[in-house]
């Protein structure tokens, strides 16, 4: 489901970083994996605003593509759940303008590399899948067993979706979000598939 940019997520964004809740990994923030340098959760909805580095200056927000993701372009990650529902947005600021981007839920922290991050989340796992072969079945690589977030940038680098679905993470199991270089596909064999790792955001959903 694709919201309009500049939403109230972006405004509670820019109230973060004008307060200076969110910064780099020595500014002082809580360093744990819940809440890793760079990233700062506030009360419900869990948000989980962050900047985004390159590797090795962050471990929370961090950009593999420049191009598309300059560094100090921001992110801002909310979160809710109720009775066996999950609402997650996902709204960015300084990103390359005029541009598809993919973004889902994925199941280990960012790290270095962009595979670091592991597979998507999926509420029913796909029994052909593993590490080496990620799910590519429509049957269970769609935006109804998965969080799909795809979007396009306005002129001015921002860009925001959101998406529901009637079942919440089970914990431990969905730690990042990853933005990808396309929209996402949904034919047989390519499904779930958006390109490249642009960029990947830690959160303990």
């Amino acid at each position: 489901m694709r919201t309009p940019p500049l939403t109230a997520g972006a405004l509670a964004l820019t109230a973060l970083l004008a307060t200076g809740c969110s910064g780099g990994a020595d500014e002082g923030g809580a360093d744990s994996p819940q809440s890793p340098a760079g990233v700062q959760p506030t009360a419900s909805p869990s948000v989980t605003a962050g900047i985004f580095m390159v590797p090795g200056e962050s471990r929370a927000a961090i950009t593999y593509d420049e191009t598309a993701v300059p560094e100090g372009a921001t992110s801002d990650v909310q979160v809710r759940t109720q009775e066996g529902t999950t609402f997650v947005q996902f709204t960015g600021t300084g990103l390359e303008a005029d541009r598809d981007f993919g973004a889902h839920v994925h199941t280990r922290p960012c790290g270095e590399k962009p595979e670091d991050a592991g597979p998507h989340y999926q509420n029913e796992q796909d029994p052909a899948a593993d590490a080496e072969t990620p799910s590519t079945d429509p049957a269970y690589a769609n935006p109804e067993n998965e969080i799909w977030l795809d979007f396009t940038t306005d002129s001015a680098g921002a860009g925001t979706a959101s998406a529901t679905v009637p079942w919440e993470f089970r914990e431990g199991e969905a730690n990042s979000l990853v933005l990808h270089e396309r929209h996402t596909a949904t034919e047989h064999g390519e499904a779930g598939t958006a390109g490249d790792r642009l960029a990947c955001v830690s959160v303990a959903f």
